[in-house]
């Protein structure tokens, strides 16, 4: 399995069918994380972004349409993340209010392998052209279209190579990425990315030497964590 394919975060309080769900889905590809609640869902998705949440409807303890609500009106990186349910019910009503508040996709139980992969492969091909538009981090707001960073509503001066480092970092939360694939995305060369890195540091962190946001991963590169 390729570090960079899609991470996937499947959701369902019947374990067999979670672990039959990891097995088949890492089979065909994908990197999985589980869990068993909404609570523990949530836990999980802090700063990090998932490609996909495969969410089940009804959970003991939480329903999943009321994680959908948090997840939506979240400002942190859930809020932009996709999400297929997995419900038992067939109503339509309740398919309807689940894509009202911000279901990507329903697959009714049970239901074929094969058409959940499918499922999984069009949410994911639509997503890729709908790129996160503005990622938030502590005070800081980062409008990836326009490249302008924000702190408390005030612009904060970024150069060109900082804002197109900073971009490439915000497009990906919580995915660490190489410093080969920073200067090729930032036009800095070699080493120069270190020293724009340092630089970013300076204007988001409270204690550029010791990181919050934007932190080194040893031997992969660096990441941008989001709340």
């Amino acid at each position: 399995m390729m570090d960079n394919a899609p991470h996937i975060l499947v959701v369902d309080d019947d374990t067999r069918l979670l672990s039959l769900l990891k097995k088949y889905l890492m089979d065909n590809g994908y990197r999985i994380s589980t869990a068993t609640s909404a609570e523990t869902a949530e836990e999980k998705m802090i700063g990090f972004f998932f490609d996909l949440i495969v969410l089940d409807r009804m959970m003991p303890g939480g329903d999943g349409l009321d994680l959908v609500r948090r997840m939506r009106a979240s400002s942190g990186v859930s809020r932009e993340m996709p999400i297929l349910m997995l419900t038992a019910m067939g109503d339509a009503d309740d398919r309807i209010l689940g894509l009202e508040v911000g279901v990507d996709d329903y697959l009714s139980k049970p239901f074929e392998p094969r058409e959940l992969l499918l499922r999984i492969d069009a949410i994911l091909r639509r997503s890729k052209t709908e790129k996160l538009k503005e990622l938030q981090f502590g005070a800081f707001t980062f409008n990836l279209e326009r490249g302008e960073l924000l702190k408390d509503g005030k612009v904060i001066n970024l150069t060109s190579g900082e804002s197109l480092l900073l971009k490439s970092l915000a497009a990906m939360p919580g995915v660490p990425i190489s410093r080969e694939d920073l200067s090729v995305s930032s036009g800095s060369q070699g080493r120069a990315v270190d020293v724009q890195i340092t630089r970013l540091r300076r204007k988001i962190e409270e204690d550029p030497k010791s990181p919050r946001h934007l932190q080194t991963v040893r031997g992969e590169g660096y990441v941008l964590w989001a709340d």
